[in-house]
């Protein structure tokens, strides 16, 4: 396979490469190639997260919120004159 060598990297590109690497228990290479293969839209397969998984099932009914979302659907006429 052919071998890059990239130079001037910036910093945050940097921390962000590395801080992926981290997060996803791989190399800072494989995190590389990863990052340029979506940046030009060659995904394999689609890429799992798991951000929110401890969220799962702790919804709760909340008429209060129900409400504060319903009153933002509704349009003051006098703001549009």
């Amino acid at each position: 396979m052919p071998q890059y060598t990239i130079r001037n990297i910036p910093e945050a590109l940097d921390r962000e490469l590395r801080e992926r690497a981290r997060q996803r228990g791989m190399s800072l290479n494989d995190a590389t190639i990863e990052a340029i293969k979506r940046g030009l839209g060659i995904v394999e397969s689609e890429i799992e997260y798991h951000d929110l998984d401890d969220l799962i099932g702790t919804w709760k009914k909340d008429t209060r919120f129900d409400q504060a979302l319903e009153d933002q659907h509704t349009v003051d006429p006098s703001l549009w004159q």
